[in-house]
């Protein structure tokens, strides 16, 4: 089964880092994912840009309308992705929390359920 994990960064824990403690963390979290990549867990992964580089964009009946991002006034925001292939959630969440990610902010495991067609 596949599993999304959303990383969430929280900016008042990962903005103070030196920029070696960033490039350490850097080094961890791809050691992380090729470990995960050698096991066969990993599918694909990769850090997101800033938020207020995005773009949101919504149709309502045949009007297209984009705004700039961030979209939302949170505490974290979303810096990063991590598809997955896992047994069940209880092994979803094990590797998520193996992550070194999850020491500045959160990561969100949610199912990719089979699209039915």
């Amino acid at each position: 089964m596949r599993y999304l994990l959303i990383v969430h960064v929280d900016p008042a824990l990962i903005g103070p880092l030196s920029p070696e403690e960033g490039r350490g963390l850097t080094r961890r979290c791809m050691a992380y994912d090729d470990a995960l990549r050698r096991s066969g867990h990993l599918i694909a992964c990769g850090p997101l840009a800033e938020p207020e580089t995005g773009r949101i964009v919504r149709r309502r009946g045949d009007r297209t309308s984009i705004t700039d991002g961030p979209y939302a006034e949170t505490k974290e925001h979303v810096g990063g992705f991590m598809l997955i292939e896992a047994r069940d959630m209880d092994e979803a969440v094990a590797i998520a929390s193996k992550s070194p990610m999850t020491a500045m902010g959160s990561i969100e495991v949610r199912e990719q359920p089979p699209m039915e067609g």
